[in-house]
């Protein structure tokens, strides 16, 4: 679905991103990890469309990505950024509406799929019971759940999730990862997320890409990542990897 070719970003003599060759399929989870930046943002609005590369090309099933126009790209690609706009006086469910702007418009009436996108995505992010509440009314989380509802509703084939658990708290993380690992499976798409939690990446990721000062580190499944002989070094910390009989392996700090 992606394909990245000799791609380089700068701003101010700094390479925020450099990277060679990188295809990413159109099914699967997969993880971006890295410190802090390391490019991971950088990469994902590029995916986006919201950033054009200095150089090289990053094509979306063979046509490049920022040649599409806004509401065609949103039929095909959603994406969460990093800081999320708060319109204040936006209710829950008008948020969550406006993810089938791509396929209805504004003037086209809803129908039947419409609402049921709407009210599936709601009911997949536990938000349903918030859908009158306005957005600066409910927590951090809330709104991110909700946009992630928002996103959900869009029913594009690729979501692309900057920090999606950040503002979460630790029922609500593995709840989300649950969600991103049903949708994967129910809908044959595909999830490109960047997260900082390691342990998260190990137990739900299909594929993980580390990212180094702008450049991949690692690309592979999480069983070689945590084989890897400078795992430490991702970042910067000394990690123990700890086996569990029948369970995924966690690293924790040495």
């Amino acid at each position: 679905m992606y394909q990245l070719r000799d791609v380089k970003l700068s701003r101010n003599t700094r390479t925020l991103l450099q990277i060679d060759e990188l295809t990413l399929p159109a099914h699967g989870l997969t993880v971006v990890l890295g410190h802090n930046g390391s490019g991971k943002s950088t990469l994902l609005k590029m995916l986006a469309g919201q950033l054009k590369p200095d150089q090289g090309q990053v094509l979306f099933n063979h046509h490049l990505v920022h040649a599409f126009a806004p509401r065609e790209l949103a039929k095909h690609i959603a994406y969460m950024p990093q800081q999320i706009p708060q319109p204040a006086l936006m209710q829950v469910r008008e948020l969550v509406e406006l993810g089938r702007f791509a396929w209805r418009g504004w003037l086209q009436r809803w129908q039947s799929d419409d609402r049921q996108a709407i009210a599936q995505s709601m009911d997949d992010t536990d938000v349903a019971h918030l859908a009158q509440h306005a957005l600066d009314e409910i927590s951090g989380g809330e709104r991110q759940r909700a946009w992630l509802a928002m996103l959900l509703a869009q029913n594009a084939k690729m979501l692309l999730l900057d920090e999606p658990s950040s503002a979460l708290d630790l029922a609500h993380q593995y709840q989300l990862m649950n969600l991103l690992r049903a949708q994967v499976a129910k809908q044959s798409c595909a999830v490109i997320a960047i997260l900082h939690d390691l342990n998260l990446a190990l137990r739900y990721a299909d594929r993980i890409i580390a990212l180094q000062r702008g450049t991949i580190w690692f690309d592979g499944t999480p069983v070689n990542l945590l084989t890897h002989p400078a795992l430490s070094d991702l970042y910067g910390i000394d990690l123990d990897i700890l086996p569990r009989e029948g369970k995924h392996a966690v690293a924790v700090v040495a």
